[in-house]
């Protein structure tokens, strides 16, 4: 069995979680020893993760070559909404477009039983995977030496305390409540990694990030190796999201054993449990409280037995695991 992974609109695509869910395809197939080929002939699987024009015609022609196509379903229209100007009004075209997408694959993957159950009521006609996008757990793991050059990095004092968020600047993604707990907590540094697309942010949103607090640094985007530094240097990972299909940048925070705040909403259910492995908080009341319990109600034991929770939930997620996983979904279609 050889597997195509198809990377046609990759550079539009590389900052987000679907570039990052394409890189960890291919690692996650090598570690399981599956052939991942670069030759579009060899191949008897196409992967396709996108949904730009190109891609549900390189998933048609696929299939006309007798080869069997895997969809990567990463979109959905609920995590479309409140990301850009626009995006609510197109979201509607936005869901029948996606579906034609996800229809030209012989199965459809996505990153959680929420995302599944989302598709489910999509009417595709196709059996829909629940299999997670994984995290890379050798790269992204905790060293002294990888918080220290973070620390350097950015000139932060060490006797700071740093609280890190990650996402586009867009309101799904929280950046209100970010900029909110900012502004209650003027003694912690707040660093936000990721940007977006100047043109298409709300003037709304725009204007809130120019009048940002004195304590708040947008970092834009990083490599990877950055953010791992600062997952490992930070004193605690806070996502404000609103909805996702998944959210990459929580099992890479788990996995660099930072203590984790999300927010409180179903694509976590059942895989992550507010004082097991993760702090869970609904509005801006509850993210302080979780904030301040981490840095400085908690007992340290008791921060660490989550962190320990959350590196173990990450190994579950590794590339080997997710790629034996994936594997073995492949093997059903040949």
């Amino acid at each position: 069995m050889k597997i195509y992974i198809y990377k046609g609109g990759l550079s539009l695509v590389a900052k987000s979680g679907v570039g990052s869910a394409i890189r960890h395809q291919e690692k996650m197939l090598r570690a399981a020893k599956v052939t991942v080929t670069d030759v579009w002939k060899e191949a008897d699987i196409v992967q396709i993760n996108t949904v730009l024009p190109d891609s549900p015609l390189m998933a048609r022609r696929a299939r006309r070559q007798g080869k069997k196509v895997v969809y990567y379903g990463h979109s959905t229209m609920e995590d479309f909404k409140n990301s850009f100007i626009g995006s609510n009004l197109a979201a509607p075209l936005f869901k029948k477009w996606i579906r034609h997408c996800y229809r030209q694959g012989d199965v459809v993957i996505t990153p959680t039983e929420y995302s599944r159950k989302l598709l489910m009521k999509y009417d595709l006609h196709r059996e829909i995977y629940a299999l997670t996008n994984g995290v890379d757990t050798d790269f992204f793991h905790k060293t002294e030496q990888a918080g220290g050059r973070f620390r350097i990095f950015f000139h932060l004092p060490v006797d700071k305390k740093v609280v890190i968020s990650a996402g586009h600047l867009i309101h799904r993604k929280g950046i209100e409540d970010f900029l909110e707990m900012a502004k209650r907590m003027p003694d912690i540094i707040f660093l936000w990694f990721g940007g977006g697309n100047n043109a298409l942010i709300p003037p709304e949103i725009k204007k809130a990030v120019a009048e940002k607090p004195e304590n708040v640094i947008f970092a834009g985007f990083q490599p990877s190796r950055i953010l791992r530094d600062a997952y490992c240097g930070a004193d605690a990972f806070a996502f404000f999201s609103y909805e996702e299909t998944e959210g990459i940048v929580v099992l890479e925070a788990l996995s660099c054993e930072i203590p984790v705040i999300v927010r409180d909403i179903p694509v976590y259910e059942g895989w992550l449990t507010d004082g097991e492995q993760v702090r869970k908080a609904s509005d801006p009341d509850s993210y302080e409280r979780a904030v301040r319990d981490i840095l400085y109600e908690e007992s340290r034991e008791k921060v660490r037995c989550r962190i320990r929770a959350g590196r173990a939930l990450a190994e579950e997620h590794s590339m080997q695991a997710t790629g034996e996983k994936l594997y073995q979904i492949e093997q059903k279609l040949l």
